[in-house]
């Protein structure tokens, strides 16, 4: 199987995806609130937003100094397409890999092997 347009090796694993699936669903979101929303401890949060800004999809800014400090993230344009994408690609595969609706039982494959 060969893997569809738009799917991008840098956005799917699962902690990255959660923060770009997440950012895409607003304009700016704080530092904290993507943290807490993802369960993630400031440092794994902040590998995957340094990875993901040096790949152009989101921006970081930085306000304040020393502890009130506040960071925001937001996804770049690039983010969303590049997001958008990998969303396609994946609803491809999954498309592509689930019998039509009201096909005979028998045709349908379950990873148990039940069902044949």
């Amino acid at each position: 199987m060969s893997t569809p347009a738009g799917f991008d090796e840098l956005i799917h694993p699962a902690t990255r995806l959660s923060v770009v699936a997440l950012l895409a669903a607003t304009e700016w979101a704080d530092f904290a609130f993507v943290r807490d929303s993802l369960s993630l401890s400031d440092s794994a949060l902040s590998k995957q937003l340094h990875t993901l800004e040096g790949a152009g999809y989101l921006e970081l800014h930085k306000e304040g100094g020393d502890r009130k400090r506040r960071t925001r993230v937001r996804l770049t344009d690039r983010g969303r397409t590049a997001f958008d994408g990998h969303v396609a690609a994946l609803r491809a595969i999954v498309e592509g890999a689930v019998p039509p609706a009201g096909g005979p039982a028998s045709e349908r494959r379950h990873p148990s092997g039940a069902g044949r």
